[in-house]
């Protein structure tokens, strides 16, 4: 009995003397900010996001309120609540657009996306949305330190909807659905076309075309694809399919008028 008294006595001082660095009250909202950044420095997200709450509701207009509005993001942040992080950047964005921090809070929402963002076979939304908040912030702030990571990062999300677009129109290439999948490889072919999936979506869109009878179309395509990359091993693939088509269209035109 004495020894569990004396161990409760011991948490209760560890408690109190825990506890004690926090003044009871604070002279000013500059002094809060202070205490605040001292919890954040030392990765107490959770209580600096506390004190951070607390200056921005009691102190509206005055000149710590951004720092202290960024902070409080940067805590969510910090304790991967993207969504929570990226509602408060945006607030910040939105309500103080004077402020210092608000290039740094622009690509914050979209490296908050970003880490939403799931693998390339689910939901996008997240993706385009980061691509959108990245290029807003490349566009506003073209000398910012942060642009060469922001374009790195729209390169990685630009690729995962590529390969998204281009696993979609090899499903429907493997259904024998070629006028589906030669939609998609379009898509791939005009929108990513700077991935490495354009190349392959460019043939495949050619040879789709070709086995869905839509011989003008493919003819067009196949030379695009031979035009692009004139080195490629499926050259000879190309050409052949050219003469190939053009002798169906020809054989259809004959069939139609017999």
């Amino acid at each position: 009995m004495y020894k569990r008294i004396l161990l409760l006595s011991i948490i209760s001082i560890l408690i109190i003397s825990c506890g004690s660095n926090r003044p009871d009250k604070f002279s000013s909202g500059e002094e809060r900010l202070e205490y605040a950044m001292k919890k954040f420095n030392k990765g107490d997200y959770l209580d600096a996001k506390k004190e951070f709450r607390i200056i921005v509701l009691n102190n509206p207009g005055s000149k710590i309120v951004d720092k202290a509005q960024y902070y409080l993001a940067e805590c969510h942040f910090k304790m991967k609540e993207y969504i929570l992080a990226s509602a408060e950047f945006e607030k910040l964005v939105r309500m103080l657009p004077n402020s210092q921090y608000v290039d740094d809070a622009q690509y914050k929402i979209g490296l908050c996306n970003y880490n939403l963002s799931p693998k390339y076979s689910l939901d996008q939304s997240y993706t385009k949305k980061t691509i959108e908040e990245l290029q807003k912030f490349t566009e506003d702030y073209p000398d910012s330190d942060l642009k060469d990571e922001a374009i790195e990062l729209m390169k990685k999300c630009r690729y995962k909807l590529a390969r998204k677009e281009f696993r979609n129109a090899e499903l429907y290439r493997r259904m024998r659905l070629y006028q589906a999948a030669a939609i998609y490889y379009e898509s791939v072919v005009n929108t990513y076309y700077d991935t490495k999936f354009a190349e392959d979506a460019q043939y495949y869109m050619a040879e789709s075309l070709f086995l869905d009878e839509q011989y003008d179309s493919a003819i067009a395509e196949f030379n695009k694809y031979l035009e692009k990359y004139p080195d490629s091993h499926r050259k000879d693939n190309a050409l052949k399919k050219v003469e190939e088509a053009t002798k169906l269209k020809a054989d259809t035109l004959s069939a139609k008028t017999e």
